[in-house]
């Protein structure tokens, strides 16, 4: 018997309809085939298990080959990736969901056996991250960055336009700026990380530029009402920290909600750890933006379920438990147990921790 909560009702999202308010989080996989970065067959599979969310949002996927900044994860660059997408869009269409892609460049957060050439990753300053990445099977010290040229901005934001018809081809019902968790967006928007002197250095309205550059660009490709972001104020992930969070995310948003973009993603606290990681006004944000606001962050059934009756988010993000439960929906309505993930299958590998957990119907069925 399903459990009396918001959390099961319908949501219109822009020109879509949900079938509830759970987001499946972008979660990074690593099985892309190596060298061509396309999505493996076995992705399919996997979206497809999970399609029973009323929106799925893609492992985060490089907008370039600039843009990636970790061992075999998916670009929407390419004639063949678009293909390897569009196979995934169709399984989940099929099973009656809804999916966006999340479009990615890491910026900083990058190693030079990635880039082309072996180029120097590019970031707003050529300031290292204290931090690792994935690459040639092992963890690595992020690489030296170099500081973006002005002439070189314009390319980043076309980039980005590029893989939002890309995704629009490979069939995606929309698309998520990765504008969180200390890649490049972010990075340009926090004064830790950027400290230029020209129009994107500097002042709030300087360092939030790209966010906001990008975010138009993209919803001019895509429909506002198809494109959202996500954000992270105060995640300390991969080395980054604002000075004073608070009045530049206020900023941020209001130019979000003025370009109308149909859903705005928070990560509430530190990526993955504690919530109340620094002080930050999570309702502010929720007030100035137009659109949906989904939050992220620790959230289970009854946190969801509090926050949602209380107005304050209208979707709510679910990461790690759809890893292990690709019918999360159906186990949280019946109120029953969750499969435990595995974390040392997170991260490469094929079918084994991705596509073999179990649903309640098979586990029922073994008994």
């Amino acid at each position: 018997m399903s459990r009396p909560t918001k959390l099961f009702e319908t949501y219109k999202l822009g020109p879509i309809t949900l079938a509830n308010r759970l987001v499946m989080a972008p979660l990074t996989r690593n099985r892309a085939a190596p060298g061509s970065f396309v999505p493996s067959p076995l992705a399919a599979d996997y979206y497809g298990q999970r399609a029973s969310a009323g929106l799925l949002v893609t492992e985060a996927s490089q907008i370039s080959q600039q843009g990636q900044g970790y061992q075999d994860t998916p670009g929407i660059y390419s004639k063949d990736q678009v293909a390897g997408w569009r196979k995934v869009t169709d399984r989940v269409h099929e099973r009656g969901g809804r999916i966006f892609i999340q479009l990615w460049h890491v910026g900083r957060i990058s190693h030079t056996a990635l880039q082309a050439g072996g180029a120097a990753p590019v970031a707003p300053s050529a300031i290292r991250a204290k931090g690792k990445t994935f690459v040639n099977g092992t963890f690595a010290d992020v690489s030296e960055p170099r500081a973006l040229e002005l002439s070189e901005i314009p390319g980043i934001i076309d980039d980005f336009k590029r893989a939002t018809r890309n995704a629009l081809e490979a069939g995606f019902d929309g698309v998520e700026i990765h504008g969180a968790n200390g890649y490049l967006l972010d990075q340009f928007a926090k004064d830790g990380a950027n400290k230029r002197t020209d129009a994107y250095g500097g002042s709030i309205e300087n360092r939030a530029r790209l966010m906001l550059e990008v975010s138009k660009a993209v919803a001019t490709e895509a429909g506002a009402d198809r494109t959202g972001i996500r954000i992270s104020p105060v995640t300390p992930a991969n080395d980054v920290a604002d000075s004073n969070p608070q009045p530049l995310f206020d900023h941020i948003v209001d130019g979000l909600s003025a370009l109308k973009l149909v859903y705005l993603h928070v990560v509430e606290g530190a990526t993955g750890g504690p919530r109340d990681f620094a002080p930050f006004d999570y309702a502010s944000l929720r007030k100035r933006f137009s659109g949906a606001y989904i939050a992220n962050n620790g959230y289970d059934f009854d946190l969801a379920t509090k926050v949602l009756e209380a107005g304050n988010a209208d979707l709510i993000a679910f990461g790690k438990p759809f890893i292990s439960n690709p019918d999360l929906v159906e186990r949280l309505k019946r109120g029953v147990a969750l499969n435990e993930w595995d974390k040392n299958t997170f991260y490469g590998g094929g079918a084994t921790g991705y596509t073999d957990y179990p649903t309640l119907e098979a586990a029922e069925a073994a008994q």
